[in-house]
């Protein structure tokens, strides 16, 4: 896919975003929660996350009743796999979690940036 078809699809992803996607990305835009910098749609190998922070390398994804099904379940866990693959964690939370308790992924994106400043770096190659 070229990098236009992508910017395009991002794009349309974003603006047909749904009420839990909008509540969410109010608490993360601009830094909000805690100076991290999260992107909306944001491609990552052949899949869009709705929330993703390169410098966390975390992913949030906010899951509608749709993600009940076994199917979708099933494509779920496939793409979770693929994208911790590429280095990422993927947090999942519903879409009534976001819209009712939205300062739990306050709290998930703090925990994960804790974990992440604490983690040993890695000896310089």
């Amino acid at each position: 896919m070229t990098r236009q078809l992508r910017t395009d699809r991002a794009r349309a992803l974003r603006q047909s975003s749904g009420l839990a996607e909008r509540r969410i990305w109010s608490l993360l835009r601009a830094g909000r929660c805690d100076g991290h910098k999260f992107r909306r749609q944001h491609p990552i190998g052949r899949y869009y996350a709705d929330f993703a922070c390169e410098a966390l390398r975390l992913v949030l994804e906010l899951d509608g009743g749709v993600h009940e099904h076994d199917e979708v379940v099933l494509n779920d866990h496939y793409r979770q796999l693929d994208i911790e693959a590429l280095g990422w964690t993927v947090l999942r939370f519903t879409n009534a979690e976001a819209l009712s308790e939205p300062h739990w992924i306050v709290d998930a994106v703090r925990d994960h940036a804790r974990q992440v400043k604490a983690a040993p770096h890695p000896p310089a190659a």
